[in-house]
């Protein structure tokens, strides 16, 4: 799950992608609507979190040129006033919800995973033959039992898993579960695959992770 945070105060901002990175998110920051238009041009989010009073380009303009130009990511508006009028006025520039600061951290994340579960379906649990993963717990079970991952396996797999029966691209899984100020070794995605692979197939007859030779990977169940 890759996130976009546009705040200007560089320490909300900071903090916020570190609690939500602790998360399993991949997280890209930005401190001005300038930036954070560049950043939406150049990749796809699930969710974005805008402030408002931003420099360069304000976060209400900002959701109106991301629905002019057919982004269609879920915006969760920061801002410091708490005005109907303004609130009203956020949501009718197309975002989706709006949070007054200041806030709780477990309220910004709670409103994430309802954001998350509108776009993509009713629930945040997921489901492949004997595999399960809870999106909202940030559980893994295989046949009932469960399997511990790291921050980084777990968001591999969740992207996998919301796209199961879809071949995905090294490129697509490093632009959805890396995120921009990534400086790793180039063959970190096949190092993490291996990685799942012992951890979800290793002992059971049903291998649910493959290689697709000169494409990518996917998770479904059979060759």
């Amino acid at each position: 799950m890759r996130l976009l945070i546009a705040e200007d105060d560089r320490l909300t901002a900071d903090t916020l992608a570190k609690r939500l990175r602790e998360e399993h998110y991949a997280v890209d920051v930005c401190y001005s609507g300038t930036d954070a238009w560049d950043y939406l041009r150049g990749a796809e989010y699930d969710v974005c979190v805008l402030d408002i009073m931003m420099p360069g380009i304000d976060g209400l303009t900002l959701v109106g040129r991301m629905r002019g130009a057919g982004m269609q990511a879920p915006v969760l508006l920061l801002t410091a006033r708490d005005a109907v009028s303004d609130r009203v006025q956020g949501l009718n520039a197309g975002a989706d919800d709006y949070l007054v600061k200041p806030f709780a951290y477990d309220e910004l994340s709670a409103r994430l995973r309802v954001l998350t579960r509108r776009t993509r379906q009713t629930t945040n649990c997921f489901t492949l033959a004997d595999l399960t993963v809870d999106a909202d717990r940030r559980s893994v079970l295989r046949a009932g039992e469960a399997i511990a991952l790291t921050s980084r396996e777990y968001a591999l797999l969740e992207y996998m898993i919301r796209n199961k029966g879809h071949v995905l691209t090294r490129g697509q899984i490093l632009e959805h579960v890396w995120s921009y100020d990534y400086e790793g070794a180039s063959n970190m995605i096949d190092v993490y695959i291996r990685s799942l692979r012992r951890k979800i197939d290793e002992g059971h007859a049903v291998k649910l992770i493959h290689t697709v030779r000169y494409a990518g990977y996917v998770l479904r169940e059979g060759t």
